[in-house]
């Protein structure tokens, strides 16, 4: 039987991962698969509630979907840089837009890498696992 590490081809990190996405299908989707890659994930549809769910989970790494209602995503992001729980956590910014003005925009918000959807599987296992 192939464990999760095997079939990555190396040690899972076993990562705290907070997701964030408006979408709950697409999150579900996303949590599922980060959950079989050996990853433990905590799930929250809004900022509001990502922010208040940081000192609970303590998350190392989060991915956060830009195109989130109410509190703007680039908002949430420099919180979450703020606070002491994620001040150093991998902030990976989650959207349907890759324009380079986008991508600027992400990283001077805080985050650390802008990845446009479709996301491929293997670019974010390399960001969570690099070698």
């Amino acid at each position: 039987m192939n464990t999760t590490a095997e079939a990555t081809g190396g040690a899972a990190s076993n990562r705290r991962i907070l997701l964030v996405d408006d979408s709950v299908d697409a999150a579900f989707a996303m949590s599922m698969l980060l959950e079989a890659l050996g990853h433990e994930v905590h799930t929250e549809h809004d900022g509001p509630h990502a922010l208040a769910s940081l000192d609970a989970f303590r998350p190392d790494v989060i991915v956060l979907d830009i195109g989130l209602p109410g509190m703007n995503s680039f908002e949430v992001a420099r919180e979450m840089r703020k606070h002491d729980v994620t001040r150093h956590a991998l902030l990976l910014a989650m959207t349907g837009y890759g324009s380079d003005a986008d991508k600027q925009e992400a990283i001077a918000a805080g985050f650390d890498h802008h990845l446009t959807k479709p996301v491929s599987i293997g670019n974010l296992e390399a960001l969570l696992n690099p070698r």
